[in-house]
C-alpha cells in the first residue's frame, strides 16, 4: 500500500465522511423501519401500515428543490454547512416530537410528522451529497464514498436498533428521545468541518441553478430510458423490502430475533455484497453486472416464499436473509456505478438528485400498496409476486445496457441515442 493511499485512509476527512454518512442513513430509517415496527406493535392494520410508506414521498420530489440549495447561500456559515446544520436541528426537534404521540389516538398527526421528517432528511441528503463532491479532492473521493456508504447503512442499524432492542423496556416516546439526540453526531461535525471551497461561483441565473442541468439531461437521446431504468431495476426488491418486518414478526419471530438476524446477519451480507460488487464489475464491468445482480435479486426476494411453506425456521431465515442482503449489496454497487456514469460532471449534484430522486419512488409509491398486496395474495404469492415486478427492469437492459457492453459504450450509446 502506497503512503499517498494509507495518508487518505487516515485523512480527518474520512471520520467526517463516517459522521456524516451516519446522519444522513439514519432518519431515513426512522420513518421507513422504526415507524413500522411502532405501528405493528400498536396493533395498526396492515393495509395503513403499507400506506405510511407514502410518508417518505420527499425523497422522490428532493431535485425540485434541490437548485434552491444549490443557489441560495443564508447568512452564516457558508453555503453547505448553513444548510446542513439547519436541516439537522429540524430532524432534532422533529424526531422527538413524533416519539411524543400516539398511533391509536394520533395516527393523522403522526403521518404528517413523519411526513415532515422526510422533508428535512431528504434535503439533509440534498446538501450533504453536493458537501461531499466538494469537500474531497478526486483522490479521495472514491475511498471517502465507500466510508461514506457504508457509514450510510451503520445509521440505519442505529437507528432501527435502538428501537427494536429498547422499546419494550423504555417505550417509544424514549426511543425517540434518544434518536433525537443522536443527530447531535451530525451536528457536531457540521460545526467542526471547514467550508469547500470549490472556486467556482454559486448559480446567479434561475436558468444556471435550475434549467441547465435539466435541459442538458433531456437532450440526450436515451435520457428516457436511463430513467425508465432506475425506476423499475430494483422495485421488485423495494416492494418486498418494505414488507419483510410485518412479514418476519407475524411468522412467529420476535422483534430481538428479527434484529439479530436482518440486522445483525443481514447487515455484514449487505456490507459484503457491496464491496464484492466493487471487486466483481472490475471483471465483469457494469453492463454485465447489471444482468447477473439483477437475476441474483428477484431469486433472493422470491425465496422469502419458502419460509411461509416451512413455518418458523431460524436456520432457514438466516440463511434467506443471508443470500437477500448480499444480493441488494451486489445490486446496489452495480446500480450506482451505472448512474454515476450518465452523470454529466458540469451538473452532478442536480442531476444526481433528480436520479435519487426517481429511484427512491419503488420503496415509497409502489411499497404504498404492499399491506393490501399482502392481504390479497397471502405472504407466498406476495413475495412471488415481487420477483416477477423485477422482469420489466431486466429486459431494458437489452436497450441501454446489453450483455457485454463496456461502461464507454454504455455512455456513448445512450448520449448519441443509438
Amino acid at each position: 500500500m502506497s503512503r499517498s493511499t494509507i495518508k487518505i485512509i487516515l485523512s480527518p476527512k474520512m471520520l467526517a465522511m463516517f459522521t456524516l454518512g451516519f446522519a444522513s442513513g439514519f432518519p431515513f430509517y426512522i420513518v421507513r423501519d422504526v415507524l413500522k415496527l411502532w405501528l405493528t406493535d400498536a396493533n395498526i392494520d396492515l393495509g395503513t401500515i403499507g400506506l405510511f410508506s407514502a410518508v417518505a414521498l420527499p425523497y422522490t420530489w428532493k431535485f425540485v428543490w434541490s437548485p434552491v440549495m444549490d443557489g441560495v447561500t443564508p447568512p452564516f456559515l457558508g453555503r453547505r454547512r448553513a444548510w446542513m446544520l439547519m436541516t439537522q436541528i429540524g430532524l432534532l426537534i422533529l424526531i422527538a416530537a413524533m416519539g411524543q404521540l400516539d398511533p391509536t389516538k394520533s395516527l393523522k398527526m403522526m403521518a404528517v410528522v413523519a411526513f415532515c421528517i422526510a422533508i428535512f432528511s431528504a434535503s439533509q441528503d440534498i446538501v450533504l451529497d453536493a458537501f461531499r463532491r466538494e469537500y474531497l479532492t478526486d483522490e479521495e473521493l472514491g475511498f471517502g464514498t465507500g466510508i461514506w456508504m457504508n457509514a450510510w447503512r451503520f445509521g440505519m442499524f442505529a437507528s432501527t436498533g435502538t428501537a427494536f432492542l429498547l422499546s419494550d423496556s423504555i417505550g417509544y416516546p424514549n426511543v425517540h428521545l434518544v434518536l433525537s439526540l443522536m443527530m447531535g453526531i451530525g451536528i457536531i461535525t457540521t460545526l467542526i468541518v471547514s467550508e469547500p471551497d470549490t472556486g467556482v461561483a454559486a448559480p446567479q441565473t434561475l436558468q444556471e441553478a435550475v434549467i441547465e442541468p435539466f435541459r442538458e439531461f433531456f437532450s440526450r437521446g436515451g435520457a428516457w430510458w436511463v430513467l425508465i431504468f432506475i425506476l423499475l431495476y430494483k422495485i421488485g426488491d423495494n416492494m418486498a423490502g418494505a414488507m419483510n418486518i410485518p412479514f418476519i414478526l407475524k411468522m412467529g419471530f420476535t422483534k430481538q430475533e428479527y434484529f439479530v438476524i436482518v440486522k445483525g446477519i443481514g447487515m455484514f451480507a449487505l456490507f459484503g455484497g457491496a464491496f464484492l460488487g466493487g471487486i466483481v464489475m472490475i471483471r465483469l464491468g457494469i453492463a454485465n453486472s447489471l444482468w447477473v445482480f439483477g437475476i441474483l435479486q428477484a431469486i433472493s426476494t422470491a425465496c422469502f416464499a419458502l419460509l411461509v411453506v416451512v413455518g418458523k425456521n431460524h436456520v432457514l431465515l438466516t440463511g434467506i436473509v443471508t443470500f437477500e442482503f448480499l444480493a441488494t449489496g451486489l445490486g446496489q454497487a452495480a446500480y450506482a456505478s451505472y448512474m454515476a456514469v450518465q452523470t454529466n460532471k458540469r451538473f452532478t449534484a442536480t442531476q444526481y438528485a433528480m436520479m435519487t430522486s426517481l429511484m427512491a419512488i419503488p420503496g415509497t409509491v409502489a411499497a404504498a400498496i404492499t399491506g393490501y398486496m399482502a392481504e390479497y395474495l397471502g405472504w407466498s404469492g406476495f413475495y412471488i409476486v415481487c420477483a416477477l415486478v423485477a422482469l420489466p427492469g431486466m429486459l431494458l437492459l437489452i436497450r441501454i445496457a446489453p450483455w457485454g457492453s463496456s461502461n464507454q459504450e454504455i455512455d456513448a450509446s445512450l448520449r448519441q441515442g443509438e
